[in-house]
């Protein structure tokens, strides 16, 4: 069965830190790109980040670069968005999706190839 289930999410204050989860079950991470999405209120949702274990490609957009970090728990195939220096501008629901058509990360998400979603976990930044 073909499953991403999320949870982590949490009220943070500005300038912490709060990792995400993606539990990913029926799924090959080593040939299936895992990204991470997210959708802030009133706005439409946003590749930010990516991982294609395939041949070690990644992405981050500008907006969570060098704050933002993917990681695997190879034995629980897990997922992981570990995100530091929150800023109120990263509150969105965040969502993980696999997309599986084996390309590697590039540089424009491409949100319609994402055919696997998770939930989503809220993620709010606020003092």
């Amino acid at each position: 069965q073909f499953r991403l289930v999320q949870s982590g999410g949490a009220l943070v204050r500005p300038g912490g830190s709060l990792r995400v989860s993606c539990e990913v079950s029926g799924f090959d991470l080593n040939t299936n790109s895992i990204h991470w999405v997210r959708q802030a209120p009133g706005k439409e949702r946003e590749g930010i980040s990516c991982f294609f274990w395939r041949d070690g490609s990644t992405y981050y957009d500008v907006l969570v670069k060098d704050r933002f970090t993917m990681s695997r728990d190879n034995r629980e195939n897990i997922v992981y968005l570990q995100m530091n220096d929150l800023k109120f501008d990263d509150t969105a629901v965040y969502y993980c999706a696999l997309d599986p058509r084996k390309l590697t990360c590039g540089e424009f998400p491409d949100l319609a190839g994402m055919n696997y979603w998770g939930d989503g976990t809220e993620v709010t930044v606020s003092s």
